[in-house]
């Protein structure tokens, strides 16, 4: 996928074939970077993706891969237009991957095991199948280990073998270099330890690891498999966003008559038919129709809404039963579907700075861990020297302890701990409608302890409505209703729209005015039926009253904003006729959002430029104890930087306030751009655009908590897959070195390292993140 960030660079995302470990990602990032023109770069180890920034000017995406494919690892750059294919053809890679292993892993526990059963138990029986009973030949069950042995190293171990000679013709090492050497030690210091015994050189037959090199093989295909399984798993919130979208849509030509086609040939502009039942193909507008839709799958929202005439409808989501005519707006990268995938495989490619440590300590690893392994062979020979011991056993502990540092050193834990947490935690939060744009954001959300949010749009529905008409001097409110949206009808005023909707619902005749005339900030001036009507503001009829007495006018209750009707005649004097009253309603779950923030002991503000009646009222219905009212859009981000000089609250950690700042992510940019987290809600198909680090598709606040609960879960996730990687390879190659760990414990303990580690990652599936 390519994305344009500015004039001069590009980002592209390239699909990256025989990555095992963290070293593969270190060689994968170091091609890249010695291709001129490439600014930055990341590698997802768990997706088998990189991600690069270039120049166009200097280079391209195929001079880029051709550079990642002759370092060993083939590598193909992602289309934009058609990003369900490119999954699935990764998905097939994998699934093929995976098999491979799985076969390997059979021959290997096919060679392995029954010999290995069978050795053990003829020494439970008190066998001695070191030595044959017969004239002091060799027992069959060491022919036995020799023949397996030497078939796993064909077979199983073929594929170790090749990835350690491409990567010395390289002249660089990977796992597959650790893997390779290790099995060779125990195999060949097995067979020369025999052809000694048989030629005379040792009095006794020294130990030998023939059994040890074919487990060794079977377990580490055996966890490889499990590892592949587990990233496949781990990936599946990405495909299952993939295939919302449909294989074919039915477009509509200018005669009405629909066909069928591919949904990769719809173009902006093709009017398309969908049915009761079927997913809407590309994101668009509605035509014709009226139709319930469930976008739960994009919004995380679980009622469906009505879309008719005039609305957009979002690519993926089902009509539920009724005809739409829906004209296509937008269509690949563009939709809202690919935004969303977009912007998780971003935030999956994102890397705090821990894991940039850990990627180079992996780029040097593996030359360490063999120096390690030299360091070991040459201290036990010293020790055995040193205390006498007899040539084959000196040699017989070398081969163990060396075959148990290569094969037990893991830097693949190292390189999944992150990126599978990531895929796991992101694409869960996609699922639920909740966009994480990058690590820091997640970094950020763990450690907020104060949300401020916007009211409108975010605590209510962000649309006016006609809350009631109240009506003076004899007036019937039907007329009052009548004569105010026939003055308001051709303003372009939100509360001028809501009067005229109510009155257009209660099918009111409305006459246009003969004369017009806004008054801006103050309301409307018109002429109705003979009639000089003021529509608006209390400051309107008192500015038209010119110090003349009004009259009471209504009492406030804080729950809207008041629009008088009065009549002017033409003598000047002003008589009030009624009033209308205009509400932003609630929304319904804005309540129970705010009790889950609180219990999560966080502090709640609401900010926003209305007056401070119906500040605090709203305030007072939703819970929220603290107000910042009369406050303008450019004064937002001045108050935020004032709360967050607040000293901090409880377990903030801080000697400052963590503010987070929800609002609509276009008129509150400013505001979520000074937060320290910014969660821009409702946002649509627009996606792309909002300036949040995090992204609710959906429009209720309930998602908040979550957002944050789930960024918690990951960030824990992450830590600890970090501590358990680094602590496995601190603990286990010393124990490796001084002999403590047969090559077999060895091999175990590197492959549950790796399933450990993603399979504490896919826990995120199951955390709670509801209240």
């Amino acid at each position: 996928m390519t994305t344009t960030i500015d004039q001069q660079s590009r980002e592209a995302a390239i699909s990256v074939d025989g990555m095992d470990c963290a070293s593969c990602v270190a060689h994968v990032e170091q091609a890249m970077k010695r291709v001129a023109g490439v600014e930055a770069c990341q590698v997802n180890l768990a997706r088998g993706r990189a991600t690069v920034r270039y120049n166009p000017a200097t280079t391209n995406l195929d001079e880029i891969s051709q550079a990642i494919t002759q370092s060993g690892y083939p590598a193909t750059a992602e289309s934009t237009e058609d990003a369900q294919n490119v999954e699935e053809q990764r998905l097939l890679r994998q699934q093929a991957h995976a098999r491979t292993w799985f076969h390997r892993a059979v021959a290997g526990v096919v060679l392995w095991l029954p010999v290995e059963l069978t050795h053990w138990i003829l020494k439970w029986m008190g066998e001695d199948h070191q030595h044959g009973a017969m004239g002091g030949g060799l027992d069959w069950m060491v022919w036995a280990a020799l023949i397996s042995s030497t078939l796993a190293m064909v077979y199983v171990g073929w594929g170790f073998y090749r990835g350690a000679w491409a990567a010395m013709k390289r002249r660089t090492t990977d796992m597959d270099t650790l893997i390779a050497m290790g099995t060779s030690v125990a195999d060949v210091y097995s067979l020369v330890a025999l052809i000694g015994y048989l030629g005379g050189a040792w009095r006794e037959l020294p130990d030998l690891y023939f059994m040890e090199a074919s487990g060794l093989l079977a377990l580490i295909s055996l966890g490889h498999w499990m590892e592949a399984r587990a990233r496949d798993s781990a990936g599946s919130a990405i495909r299952k966003l993939m295939q919302l979208t449909p294989s074919t849509a039915q477009r509509l030509d200018e005669a009405g008559e629909s066909t069928e086609v591919p949904v990769a040939q719809l173009h902006k502009g093709d009017r398309v038919l969908v049915r009761p039942g079927d997913r809407v193909a590309m994101d668009g507008v509605v035509l014709e129709g009226r139709s319930s839709v469930d976008e739960s799958m994009i919004s995380g929202e679980p009622l469906p809404v009505v879309r008719s005439a005039g609305d957009e409808v979002i690519g993926g989501t089902i009509n539920q039963d009724g005809r739409l005519v829906v004209r296509v707006m937008k269509v690949g990268s563009e939709s809202a579907l690919a935004q969303i995938v977009a912007l998780v495989e971003k935030a999956q490619s994102s890397k705090p700075p821990v894991q940039r440590l850990a990627d180079r300590i992996a780029a040097v690893f593996v030359p360490v861990v063999l120096g390690i392994a030299l360091a070991t062979a040459i201290g036990w020979h010293v020790w055995g020297a040193a205390h006498g011991w007899e040539a084959a056993t000196t040699w017989g502990m070398m081969a163990k302890a060396v075959c148990s540092v290569l094969i037990i050193a893991c830097p693949c834990a190292l390189g999944l701990a992150l990126p599978a947490a990531m895929m796991v935690g992101t694409g869960r939060g996609a699922q639920r409608g909740i966009l994480v744009r990058d690590i820091d954001a997640l970094q950020n959300a763990e450690k907020i302890d104060t949300v401020v949010l916007d009211k409108t749009g975010t605590i209510t529905r962000g649309k006016p409505v006609v809350g009631r008409v109240v009506a003076m001097d004899g007036v019937e409110e039907r007329e009052i209703l009548r004569l105010a949206a026939s003055a308001e009808q051709f303003s372009e005023h939100p509360l001028a729209r809501a009067i005229v909707d109510r009155a257009r619902q209660q099918e009111l005749k409305l006459v246009s005015p003969e004369q017009f005339n806004n008054e801006p900030g103050y309301g409307v001036l018109a002429r109705v039926e003979g009639r000089n009507l003021l529509v608006g503001s209390e400051a309107l009829l008192r500015k038209a009253a010119n110090g003349s007495a009004l009259g009471d006018g209504p009492v406030m209750d804080g729950l809207g904003s008041i629009v008088h009707v009065a009549h002017q005649d033409e003598a000047g004097a002003v008589r009030r006729l009624g009033y209308v009253q205009i509400t932003d309603q609630i929304k319904e779950d804005s309540a129970r959002a705010i009790a889950l923030l609180h219990a999560m002991r966080l502090r709640t503000v609401l900010l926003t430029g209305d007056n401070a009646a119906t500040a605090n009222a709203i305030a007072r219905q939703v819970g929220i104890d603290d107000v910042r009212a009369e406050v303008k859009p450019g004064q937002k981000a001045a108050e935020i930087r004032k709360l967050q000089g607040e000293s901090g609250g409880p377990g903030a950690g801080s000697n400052r306030r963590r503010v987070a700042m929800v609002g609509d992510g276009i008129n509150d940019a400013p505001a979520l751009a000074a937060a320290d987290l910014g969660i821009a809600i409702g946002s649509g198909s627009d996606i792309a655009k909002e300036s949040g680090d995090i992204v609710l598709v959906g429009s209720s606040l309930v998602e908040i908590a979550a957002a944050i609960r789930l960024s918690r879960a990951t960030m824990r996730t992450i830590r600890q897959n970090l501590f358990w990687a680094f602590l496995y390879n601190v603990l286990a190659i010393p124990l490796a070195a001084l002999g403590l760990l047969n090559p077999l414990i060895a091999a175990g303990a590197m492959a549950l390292s790796d399933v450990t580690v993603i399979g504490n990652a896919l826990l995120l599936r199951r955390s709670k993140i509801d209240g």
